[in-house]
């Protein structure tokens, strides 16, 4: 019997070009990663400029993390009806003219709205990068490739990072804004290049030349053609919203969603706030954003070891240890003395753990939608899980606005990642093997 493309791609061996375009995936998570956190790198330059309370601050910070939920959202459903690939050329897009835009506002208004436009296109990025991670990847690999492909995120971030703190230390907090908006704009065309759309995609959706188009693509990552579409009658229904919040998707919609709000929540509380906090201290801007460059170089190793040891244990099991660990060390890096070395491996620990279980979230999400409703369905979930993203530094910007300290701040906020762990233990996945 002639086998599907799903099936020629799970039981091949990775081809060179396959590899390139999953590396491209990581690439594109990376610049997403740097785009998210130039606003914390810019964050201190930007309140000694503006004069801004605490307060505010925190739902500056937060001002792209809510583009990423509705991003996420809205822009999730377009890769599962209009394809993988124009999806990720248009979010790309929308991140360049909001990167652009950023260094150009006089006041925190007008950046909050740039940050929103920017966040708008990473969300939609993120959704539609999962999808297409999962079904390039064959079955022997999807388990660690997914996670590598979200430790780009913390990746993009360190080595922006690293550029940032020079930046900082020769000039103003707007060249982190263009340094970001260069490298999205000249990351468009290898993304053209690299990118195709997805076998799967194709086949559900059907649209003119479907098989050909296939065939290209199987062609180009070294596999065998397929012979034929498989049959239309036992391909399941086209995606809606509605239909991952049906049985027998509700439960797994509802409770990973739930999850990872309430970890994300933590975890951006603690990234967007590093450089401000570690500023306040007394050190400078260039330093803080060195601790930051240090937690995101603790979250990339995180992610990666996590896809490796997802390989012997699973996924649920790696996320559940990882999000103990983050617990645990987010209440340590509340309570770290004003050492900046210190501060730097405390952060770099906490980031570990804590990036390492949002990676375990993105291969989950994926895992536990068939690809019909793959990007609606991880769309959603790190859309609302956006949600509590934004709430968590603009959280810790109005509980440090009422004179509570770090240490307590840390501790309140990171209830989140117990409640997460209740609630992925009570998720019921369909297997954690395959993209179904």
């Amino acid at each position: 019997m002639a086998k599907t493309p799903r099936e020629i791609v799970d039981e091949g061996k990775l081809g060179k070009w396959q590899i390139v375009a999953l590396a491209m995936t990581i690439w594109l998570n990376a610049l997403d990663g740097f785009d998210v956190m130039s606003i914390s790198f810019a964050a201190p330059g930007i309140s000694d400029e503006w004069a801004v309370p605490m307060d505010v601050l925190g739902w500056v910070l937060s001002m792209e993390l809510i583009g990423m939920a509705v991003g996420s959202i809205l822009l999730g459903g377009l890769a599962d009806r209009f394809g993988r690939r124009p999806t990720i050329i248009g979010c790309l897009s929308v991140m360049a003219l909001g990167m652009l835009l950023a260094p150009t506002a006089t006041d925190v208004t007008q950046l909050s709205l740039w940050r929103l436009l920017t966040g708008l296109g990473i969300g939609g990025m993120l959704a539609a990068l999962n999808a297409t991670v999962a079904e390039f990847a064959n079955a022997r690999y999807r388990n660690l490739i997914l996670p590598l492909m979200v430790i780009g995120y913390p990746l993009g971030a360190f080595l922006g990072g690293l550029l940032a703190s020079i930046l900082l230390a020769g000039g103003d907090w707007r060249e982190v804004f263009y340094l970001g908006a260069g490298l999205t704009v000249a990351t468009i065309p290898l993304a053209l290049w690299l990118v195709p759309e997805t076998p799967d995609w194709l086949v559900a959706r059907r649209p003119e030349n479907a098989l050909a188009r296939i065939n290209k693509t199987l062609r180009r990552f070294g596999l065998p053609e397929a012979e034929r579409m498989p049959d239309e009658s036992k391909q399941q229904p086209r995606a809606s919203l509605v239909e991952i919040l049906q049985p027998p998707l509700l439960g797994r919609t509802v409770l990973l969603t739930l999850a990872y709000l309430t970890h994300v929540t933590a975890y951006y509380y603690f990234v967007k706030w590093i450089p401000k906090l570690v500023v306040d201290m007394g050190f400078d801007a260039s330093e803080g954003g060195g601790v930051l460059t240090f937690a995101m170089l603790g979250g990339a190793i995180g992610g990666g070891l996590l896809g490796v040891v997802s390989l012997k244990i699973g996924i649920r099991k790696a996320t559940v240890i990882s999000l103990l660990g983050a617990f645990v060390m987010l209440n340590i890096f509340g309570r770290a003395p004003a050492d900046i070395a210190m501060l730097g491996w405390v952060a770099g620990v906490t980031a570990f753990f804590s990036n390492a279980a949002a990676v375990g979230f993105y291969a989950l999400l994926a895992l536990a939608f068939p690809p019909r409703t793959r990007a609606t369905g991880t769309g959603f979930g790190i859309g609302f899980g956006r949600a509590g993203a934004a709430m968590g530094p603009a959280l810790a910007g109005l509980l440090f606005a009422n004179g509570l300290d770090v240490g307590a701040v840390s501790l309140i906020i990171s209830v989140g990642s117990v409640l997460s762990i209740i609630a992925i233990l009570l998720v019921r996945m369909p297997r954690e093997e395959s993209p179904g």
